[in-house]
C-alpha cells in the first residue's frame, strides 16, 4: 500500500502497520467528508481523524442530523472509491488558504488554519473534487479502500470545549479486504454482547446514577468481587516486601504546586476551599507518598522503600468522555512508589515487571510493553531524562521482553513502560504502568544518608498493576463474558431445591458449603425447577446444586457446572465432601 506524505513523497507501508493504518482510516475520513459535501453541500466540515479503531469526521449539518441518513452517506462513499481518485497533494500559503476557505463558508478549517503560525505553507490533499486543508499522510488512491461500514452517530463539542458549539460525529471503520471488515463486525458484535455495563448491572455488580455521573456504586456482589482483587492485591505485596499507607484524598494546594501537578495537571483537578485555604482533590497518590517519605530520616540502608497504596483518586472528567467503568470521575488505583538508590534502579523495575507479569498471567492476559518517553510539557533536565530512559531500556533488554517505543508520551515528569494487556476478545487495555521519576524527589528535596555519610536524593518509581480497580473490573467483566473464575466468581454456588420441602436440607447444604469457605446463595422461591436453572444460568454462577429426595435421602446433592472450566455440565451426585474439594482445587 503507497502512502503520500505532504512533501511530494510516496512510500510503501503495510496496513498493518501502524502508520499503515493511520494513513488508511484518515484517507477513509475525507472519503466520507467528500460524500457529506456531495449530499449536502452546505455542511460545514470541522476535523476527520484516524483514531485507535477506524475514525470520524465531525460537521455542523443545517438540519437535524440522525443514524436513518448513513446508508445515503454510505452509497456515496463507493461512488466515490469506484472512481479511483488518486490523490493529490500541493501547497498553498496562510493567505490564501484562508481565502479558499472562506469563500467556502469552512469556518472551522478557517479557525483551524488561523491557529498555525504565519510563516508555515498550508498543505491540501485532493480526490475528485473535493480538496481538504490536512497534513497527511493518506493513501495514494481511494480505491484501496475495500471495506467500510459507517458505526454511529454522536454529538462532539468542536474542540472539546462544552462553551462552544455542538457538532455531529460520524464515526466509521473501513479496511483493505472485506473478509477484514466482517471479521471486525463480528467482534463488535461479541464486544455488545458482554458490554460490561449491561452484565454488571445484570449481575449486580455495579450501577451508574444520576445522581452521580461518573461516580459508579459499587453493589453487594461487586463489593465481593473488588474485595477478592484486593485481597489477592495486598497479598502479593506483602510477599515483595510493600508496605501500605493511605494518604488524604484532599490536600493544600500548595503540595500540588511543589509537585508540579498545579502546573500541569490542573484541569483535570477538583478544588475546594478549607478555612480560607484552597485544596485539590488528589487526581492521584505521589504527593502524598513523598511526605510519608520525608517524615524520617532515611540511610541507604532502608532503601529501597516500597510504600503502595489503594488510593482513592478524583479526576476531572469531561461527561462526554464518561463511559461505565472504564472512563469514571473518581476510583481506586493500585499505586505504589518505590524509593531507591541508583544502583537499585534496573533490579528494581525488573521486579516490578515480574510481578505484573505474574498479575497478568493469573487472569489469562497476554499483553504487550510500549516505552514512552518525554513530552513536549516536561519538567528536568535533559540529563535526568536520559538516564531515566536509558534505565527503562536495560531493565527490558535484560529480561529479554520485547517493547516498541511512543515517542513523546510520557509522564510530565519522566518517561514511562506501560503494559497493554490483550482481552478474550483481542482488544488492548494500557492498565500497568512503570514510571521513573527523577524530579519529585527533587522537588521535595528528599534525601537519604549514603554509605560515604553524605546526603543524597533517592531515585523515585510510580508503578500500577491493575490500574484503575474500578476499571480492571470492567475489563473483567468483558472479558470473562461475566463467567468469572471460581476464585472471585462472587457467588461460587447456587443452591436449587426442587420444592419447599427441600429447603431445610438445602440449608444444611447451604451452611456446610460456608463453614468450608465457599459463597453460596440458595434460590428458594416457590418456583418450577427449569426455571431456577434458567434464572442460575443467568447469573452466570460456576457451580448449580440442586437438592431433592434422593438428594436428602442420600445426603448428597447433584452438581452441574456452568461450563467447560468448571468441570462437566452434568457432575452427578456426589458428597458435599467431593463438592468442596472440587471448588478448592479450583482456586
Amino acid at each position: 500500500m503507497k502512502i503520500l506524505f505532504k512533501n511530494g513523497d510516496t512510500r510503501e507501508v503495510s496496513f498493518e502497520e501502524q502508520e499503515g493504518k493511520k494513513a488508511f482510516w484518515h484517507t477513509s475520513a475525507h472519503i466520507l467528508a467528500q460524500a457529506v459535501k456531495r449530499l449536502y453541500p452546505d455542511t460545514k466540515c470541522a476535523i476527520g481523524p484516524a483514531i485507535e479503531n477506524g475514525f470520524y469526521y465531525d460537521f455542523e449539518f443545517e438540519f437535524p442530523f440522525s443514524e436513518e441518513s448513513l446508508p445515503a452517506i454510505e452509497e456515496e462513499m463507493k461512488k466515490i472509491i469506484k472512481k479511483s481518485f488518486s490523490l493529490q497533494v500541493y501547497g498553498m500559503d496562510r493567505e490564501k488558504a484562508l481565502t479558499y476557505m472562506a469563500e467556502r463558508g469552512e469556518d472551522y478549517k478557517l479557525e483551524l488554519i488561523q491557529s498555525l503560525s504565519t510563516d508555515e505553507e498550508i498543505s491540501f490533499y485532493r480526490q475528485g473534487e473535493y480538496s481538504e486543508f490536512c497534513a497527511g499522510p493518506h493513501i495514494a488512491n481511494t480505491c484501496q479502500v475495500k471495506a467500510f461500514k459507517l458505526l454511529s452517530v454522536a454529538g462532539a463539542y468542536w474542540r472539546g470545549d462544552e462553551k462552544k458549539k455542538m457538532l455531529t460525529r460520524i464515526y466509521g471503520i473501513s479496511f483493505p479486504e472485506s473478509a477484514q471488515l466482517e471479521e471486525y463486525m463480528d467482534r463488535m458484535e461479541e464486544a455488545r454482547r458482554r458490554d460490561h455495563r449491561k452484565l454488571g448491572k445484570e449481575l449486580g455488580i455495579f450501577t451508574l446514577m444520576e445522581e452521580g455521573a461518573g461516580f459508579p456504586f459499587f453493589l453487594p456482589k461487586g463489593m465481593v468481587l473488588k474485595n477478592l482483587l484486593l485481597d489477592y492485591w495486598r497479598g502479593l505485596h506483602i510477599r515483595e516486601g510493600y508496605q501500605e499507607i493511605s494518604t488524604p484524598i484532599m490536600l493544600d494546594k500548595r503540595l500540588w504546586e511543589t509537585s508540579g501537578h498545579w502546573e500541569h495537571y490542573r484541569e483535570n483537578m477538583y478544588t475546594t476551599v478549607v478555612d480560607d485555604t484552597e485544596y485539590a482533590v488528589k487526581p492521584m497518590s505521589c504527593p502524598g507518598g513523598m511526605l510519608v517519605y520525608k517524615m524520617e530520616p532515611h540511610s541507604y540502608r532502608d532503601l529501597p522503600l516500597r510504600l503502595a497504596e489503594l488510593g482513592l483518586v478524583h479526576r476531572n472528567e469531561k461527561s462526554g468522555q464518561l463511559h461505565g467503568l472504564m472512563r469514571v470521575r473518581a476510583f481506586t488505583q493500585d499505586d505504589a512508589h518505590i524509593f531507591m538508590t541508583q544502583e537499585q534502579i534496573i533490579e528494581e523495575i525488573q521486579n516490578v515487571v515480574r510481578l505484573i507479569d505474574e498479575v497478568y498471567t493469573k487472569f489469562g492476559f497476554a499483553y504487550h510493553v510500549e516505552l514512552s518517553t518525554r513530552p513536549e510539557n516536561s519538567m528536568g533536565s535533559d540529563e535526568d531524562w536520559e538516564l531515566a530512559t536509558k534505565a527503562l531500556k536495560d531493565a527490558m533488554d535484560s529480561l529479554k521482553i520485547p517493547y516498541s517505543v511512543n515517542e513523546g508520551d510520557g509522564a510530565f515528569y519522566g518517561p514511562k513502560l506501560d503494559f497493554h494487556l490483550k482481552d478474550s476478545i483481542g482488544r488492548t487495555w494500557q492498565c500497568g504502568t512503570i514510571q521513573l521519576d527523577f524530579q519529585l524527589p527533587q522537588r521535595f528535596e528528599a534525601e537519604y544518608t549514603g554509605a560515604d555519610g553524605e546526603k543524597h536524593r533517592p531515585i523515585m518509581i510510580h508503578r500500577v498493576i491493575l490500574g484503575s480497580i474500578e476499571r480492571f473490573i470492567g475489563i473483567l467483566i468483558e472479558h470473562y463474558a461475566g463467567k468469572f473464575p471460581v476464585w472471585i466468581s462472587p457467588v461460587q454456588v447456587k443452591l436449587l431445591p426442587v420444592s419447599e420441602k427441600y429447603i431445610s436440607y438445602a440449608n444444611e447444604a447451604s451452611e456446610a458449603l460456608k463453614a468450608a469457605g465457599i459463597r453460596v446463595e440458595m434460590d428458594s422461591r416457590n418456583e418450577k425447577l427449569g426455571y431456577k436453572i434458567r434464572e442460575a444460568r443467568l447469573d452466570k454462577v460456576p457451580y448449580m446444586v440442586i437438592v431433592g429426595e434422593k438428594e436428602q435421602e442420600n445426603h448428597t446433592v447433584s452438581v452441574r457446572g456452568r461450563d467447560e472450566t468448571c468441570g462437566n455440565q452434568d457432575m452427578g451426585e456426589m458428597s458435599l465432601k467431593e463438592l468442596i474439594k472440587i471448588i478448592r482445587d479450583m482456586l
